[in-house]
């Protein structure tokens, strides 16, 4: 028999099967990504507080995509920019949050979600540490996947799934064969389609990828 966390997750699972939903991906290139990674890891930043931040910074630029559905007819714009991401534990699925992420530096995000992690393995999340997500992120890259869809949450608009980064070989002006091999990443972003619509998913992508592949350093601010 299912334990409460498992009834719980195939409850949330089953509520959002009646939203009209859409699904965006875009590849990212990770080399600055990466880059940016290896330098603040003996720090103990870890790629989902990177992650976070850069999430939470693009949102902010596109507010609806950090909205809820209001069931009598309208949208609910969230105020704060929660970033909820979810991690695999015995006997199911938590998704701890960072509150407030486009606010917070970096090595703020990353002690906390630190902390997040080790209370969500040992079961002392309390609940508005896992059910105050405003806008969720599922990465399953660390596992070798190369791009998968999620399925939404109940009460949120978006939910951003990441594949892991592989290398790959595109045009380049400058290089002397005209190619160049890079990493990158496939993305894709699941959406309440009655309040966000297609050219806001693309947007809030296309400002997503501009800060992880062209203004990488933001995420240090």
């Amino acid at each position: 028999p299912f334990t409460g966390m498992q009834k719980a997750v195939s409850k949330n699972m089953e509520a959002t099967l009646s939203v009209p939903i859409f699904r965006v991906s875009r590849v990212i290139q990770t080399d600055k990504f990466d880059q940016l990674y290896q330098s603040v890891k003996p720090k103990g930043v870890s790629v989902s507080a990177l992650l976070a931040k850069a999430v939470a910074m693009a949102t902010e630029q596109y507010p609806i995509m950090n909205s809820a559905y209001d069931p009598s007819g309208g949208t609910v714009f969230n105020k704060d920019i929660n970033i909820a991401m979810a991690v695999a534990i015995d006997g199911g699925l938590i998704t701890p949050t960072l509150k407030y992420a486009n606010e917070r530096n970096i090595m703020e995000l990353a002690e906390n979600w630190r902390e997040l992690v080790d209370k969500a393995k040992a079961g002392t999340l309390a609940p508005d540490e896992y059910n105050s997500g405003t806008f969720t992120i599922s990465n399953l890259g660390m596992f070798g996947v190369s791009q998968f869809d999620a399925i939404l949450p109940p009460g949120q608009g978006s939910i951003l799934a990441i594949g892991g980064t592989q290398e790959a070989v595109v045009p380049d002006k400058q290089a002397v064969l005209g190619l160049k091999v890079v990493k990158q990443m496939t993305v894709t972003l699941t959406c309440d389609h009655r309040q966000i619509y297609g050219a806001d998913a693309a947007l809030f992508l296309k400002a997503l990828a501009n800060i992880m592949e062209n203004n990488i350093e933001t995420l240090l601010l």
